[in-house]
């Protein structure tokens, strides 16, 4: 729509230009405005979710690390008792070959013949070594509380104090624990 001006002092015809849409212009406007507040209840419930999805973040991130020490701790547990029940019977296995290794002794200080037994002897070697059980050697050693047991002391002023003068009965570690200590002879200076 076009509308004249009434001046009549110039030449030109004075045009204004007014839209068709002004009406559209006013609606669109009031819309927007209208939807502003809908506009800032969604930016604050989206605020409100993305601060909750953070804390459900964090709290599965703890829930993943209790989960993992839970897992390795079980681990463990089983390692523990399963090692445990293995220190148990090799307890009982070495006493056994306490008495072989004895009995060979024996064998030997009369000239009997102990293949036999040196057979048995590596087999049972083998088979602690399978199951990591290492003998400690003591002889010569400084005495260590926790992995001898000193149940004689003799005099000798050669030797430096707590020197192993003697195996009495060996000692084995299973896994790093010691699951029997060697019995020992010490030394002491005059």
């Amino acid at each position: 729509m076009v509308e004249l001006s009434n001046e009549s002092n110039s030449d030109e015809i004075p045009v204004n230009v007014v839209s068709k849409n002004k009406e559209e212009n006013n609606s669109s406007t009031m819309e927007s405005k209208s939807l502003e507040p809908h506009i800032d209840e969604l930016t604050t419930q989206l605020e409100l979710e993305k601060q909750r999805s953070s804390e459900l973040e964090e709290k599965l991130k703890l829930v993943l690390a209790d989960f993992q020490n839970l897992s390795r701790k079980t681990q463990t547990d089983i390692e523990n008792g399963v090692n445990s029940k293995i220190n148990e019977f090799a307890l009982d296995f070495l006493q056994i070959y306490d008495d072989f290794v004895r009995a060979k002794e024996v064998f030997s200080e009369s000239e009997i013949n102990s293949d036999g037994l040196d057979s048995i002897l590596k087999n049972m070697d083998s088979l602690l070594e399978k199951y990591h059980i290492k003998a400690i050697d003591a002889l010569g050693e400084i005495f260590n509380p926790n992995f001898h047991e000193a149940i004689s002391i003799i005099s000798d002023p050669n030797l430096d104090d707590n020197t192993i003068t003697k195996e009495l009965r060996k000692g084995y570690i299973s896994h790093e624990r010691v699951i029997r200590p060697t019995l020992v002879e010490i030394s002491k200076k005059g």
